[in-house]
C-alpha cells in the first residue's frame, strides 16, 4: 500500500482526563503510530470526553470526513463514564462479534483482565451507494491494550476492508 492509496483512518481517544489536558493521550498517540506503520493514512488522534453522545458524534464526524477505518481507545470498561460501546452501537449497522471476541481472547493471553473490555467491532454501511463502508473498532484505553489489540487486528484489516467494499476473496 503506497501513501497515495492508503486507507483513510481516524483514531479517537475517549477520555475525560485527556480531553481536558489533565493527562497526556499516550494510547491514542501509540495507536496512530501503529496504524501509520501498517500503511494507513491517519492524522493525530481526536480526543473526546467519555460518554455515549460524544463517542457517537465523533464517529459520525470521522465517517462524514471519509474515514474507512475508525479505531477508538478508551471507555470500554465498566467505570461509570465508560460508554464507548454504546456510542459505537448507535452508529454501526452490522456488528462483527467474532472480531471483538478474538481481540478479547488474544488479550487474555497477556492478562486475565482483557475479558473486562466491552469493546465492539462493527461496520457502518452508507446509504450513498458510491461510498464504501467504514469499520469501527473499540480498543481498551491502555497502551498495552492498544499494542495487544493491534497485534491481532492489523493482519485482519485488509481482508475486512476489502469485504466491506464488496470485493470477492
Amino acid at each position: 500500500m503506497t501513501s497515495t492509496d492508503a486507507v483513510p483512518a481516524v483514531v479517537l481517544t475517549i477520555s475525560d482526563r485527556s480531553s481536558t489536558g489533565a493527562r497526556a493521550d499516550r494510547s491514542g498517540t501509540l495507536l496512530a503510530t501503529l496504524l501509520r506503520e501498517a500503511g494507513y493514512a491517519v492524522d493525530a488522534p481526536v480526543v473526546v470526553p467519555d460518554g455515549r453522545e460524544s463517542v457517537r458524534d465523533a464517529l459520525h464526524a470521522a465517517i462524514a470526513d471519509g474515514a474507512r477505518l475508525v479505531v477508538t481507545t478508551g471507555g470500554t470498561g465498566v467505570s461509570p463514564r465508560d460508554f464507548t460501546p454504546e456510542g459505537t452501537l448507535d452508529v454501526v449497522t452490522r456488528e462483527m462479534h467474532g472480531v471483538a471476541e478474538e481481540l478479547r481472547r488474544h488479550g487474555s493471553g497477556y492478562t486475565p483482565l482483557a475479558c473486562l473490555s466491552r469493546g465492539v467491532v462493527g461496520v457502518v454501511d452508507h446509504a450513498d451507494p458510491v461510498r464504501t463502508g467504514t469499520l469501527v473498532v473499540n480498543l481498551p484505553g491502555s497502551t498495552r491494550g492498544v499494542e495487544q489489540g493491534m497485534e491481532r487486528l492489523v493482519p485482519l484489516l485488509p481482508h475486512i476492508l476489502e469485504q466491506i467494499v464488496g470485493w470477492d476473496h
